[in-house]
């Protein structure tokens, strides 16, 4: 059912290359102890759930989650999300290195996501100066 076109084209409609990365500037103590956080992820109503979930057969990583919406006129979606950092960096990346992304928003998200991996990789998160980098690469994505 899913080939690379497919994919790429589901991606580029309703996926996100992101990143969760904490404000350097406030000083605010969090209960949060990660700085960093990339996340490749994709949401799609329940009814389309077996998308995602052939998703993660066809990357073999990630998970595959509910999310409630009680919002008036929503429905309930499902959201499939890849986290851990080997995965991001052996099969996600590799893969829409691959086969880019076609919008060019969902592009320049993908290269500031491979630039913020690269970052936390180098362990860059773990300094003031990094994080700034980090934080302000963050913020240049969609």
């Amino acid at each position: 059912m899913l080939n690379k076109d497919y994919i790429v084209g589901l991606v580029d409609g309703e996926g996100s290359f992101t990143a969760y990365i904490i404000n350097p500037s406030e000083v605010i103590s969090r209960k949060r102890r990660v700085k960093a956080e990339p996340k490749f992820c994709l949401k799609l109503i329940e009814k389309d759930k077996d998308i995602l979930y052939a998703l993660k057969k066809f990357f073999g990583c990630g998970n595959v989650y509910f999310q409630k919406d009680s919002r008036k006129n929503h429905q309930n979606c499902y959201r499939y999300e890849v986290t851990k950092r080997r995965d991001l960096e052996n099969i996600i990346i590799p893969f829409f290195q691959s086969n880019s992304p076609r919008l060019l928003s969902k592009k320049k998200d993908f290269v500031l996501f491979c630039e913020i991996i690269r970052e936390i990789k180098k362990g860059n998160h773990l300094n003031r100066e990094g994080l700034i980098k980090i934080y302000n690469l963050k913020k240049q994505m969609h």
